[in-house]
């Protein structure tokens, strides 16, 4: 008797058949599973076999279908049921299919760590990343000194390149925050010095501030921002494409091909924009002298009075090891990048996070030695 074009049942001396036709994939499977199972309910007490000779097609989700009837069948009492006439292609797709079924996919969980245990696994975890971050400094600074033992194996065309991206694309966002963050600091220390009559010294104020401290500050936040950010995405995708291993294998050196040209170009391109942020900083608090009644003169004889090359040299100081930090921190993010679709904003993440941190770190050491050697 036909019930339906996919399945036919029929008796004989071994039981109730249930032949499948046609293919048995996703859409079929979902059409008969309800008339099937119904079926089967009637069947109780009695041999089952399905046939599975006229089946020309089968998925995952035929051979799941096929085990759920089997386990729908023990369960309502039917006193036997087989799977016959299966191809043998099809077998190891219904075999997976058992063994999956037959799993207790909750105990495979793994068993919740106690806080000593979860401390213990982050500690070895940050004691691991540090041990590698260790190594690829190193490396680069290797590279480093081969690269100027050798200039001229330094790719200069992309490092030229690189330099155009980190830093003359990032003048327009330096002068920006540079030029307010002078306005506002004028406007701020103007109303103290009001009551003194000395509005005059916020010149003083703005120049020694921006030369020592926020222009240099200022300009290796924005590019660990900017600059660290793109580096680690950039290298992070090319490890996941497995590029970097493509140039291992070409005998190219992935730290001197792809790191090396961007530690120079910012370690070459932060002190430059450090004196375009020290100026127009500067502008910003001129800004604010003149409209107090001050002639611009008077702002630029106050500045230059009180601020001395060594100030300014001392600021470039920092500049130069920020650009390094920057730059490699960047890179060496992105060279750890792991496999996944969020590794790569996990690595962009950990580098602006990274390099900030170290930025503000490394400000504060050189605040200490500037201060005890009296500069």
């Amino acid at each position: 008797m036909e019930l339906k074009p996919e399945f036919i049942v029929s008796n004989d001396t071994r039981g109730t058949i249930i032949s499948i036709t046609g293919s048995l994939d996703t859409n079929r499977a979902s059409n008969l599973w309800q008339d099937m199972t119904k079926k089967i309910s009637s069947f109780t007490g009695h041999n089952l076999i399905l046939d599975l000779e006229k089946v020309d097609y089968l998925d995952t989700a035929g051979a799941t279908f096929l085990c759920h009837l089997e386990t729908f069948g023990n369960s309502i009492g039917v006193k036997d049921i087989a799977i016959v006439n299966l191809k043998p292609e099809y077998s190891p797709l219904v075999t997976l299919a058992k063994t999956l079924k037959q799993k207790n996919l909750f105990q495979q969980r793994p068993p919740k760590l106690s806080f000593v245990e979860h401390k213990g696994q982050s500690l070895s975890t940050v004691l691991s990343e540090t041990k590698e971050f260790i190594i690829y400094t190193g490396e680069i600074t290797w590279a480093l000194i081969q690269s100027l033992k050798h200039p001229k194996g330094i790719r200069w065309a992309d490092t030229f390149l690189i330099a155009e991206r980190s830093g003359v694309d990032a003048l327009p966002i330096v002068a920006l925050i540079s030029f307010i963050v002078g306005l506002v600091m004028a406007f701020q220390a103007a109303i103290p010095m009001r009551m003194f009559g000395a509005e005059l010294y916020v010149a003083n104020l703005i120049g020694i501030s921006m030369v020592r401290e926020l222009g240099p500050l200022m300009t290796a936040i924005v590019l660990a921002g900017r600059s660290a950010s793109a580096f680690a995405a950039e290298i992070g995708t090319m490890r996941i494409n497995e590029e970097i291993d493509a140039l291992t294998v070409m005998g190219l050196d992935p730290i001197r091909f792809l790191i090396v040209p961007r530690i120079i170009a910012s370690t070459i391109m932060t002190p430059l924009l450090t004196i375009f942020s020290n100026l127009m900083g500067m502008l910003g608090g001129a800004l604010v002298i003149t409209s107090m009644g001050y002639p611009i003169i008077s702002y630029y004889n106050q500045i230059a009075s009180f601020v001395k090359w060594n100030d300014l040299a001392g600021g470039l100081v920092k500049c130069f090891v920020f650009g390094i930090l920057i730059a490699a921190i960047g890179c060496i993010r992105g060279y750890q990048t792991q496999s996944g679709p969020s590794a790569v904003g996990v690595s962009t993440t950990r580098a602006v996070v990274t390099g900030i941190v170290m930025i503000a770190v490394v400000d504060g050491i050189f605040s200490i030695v500037y201060y005890y050697l009296g500069i």
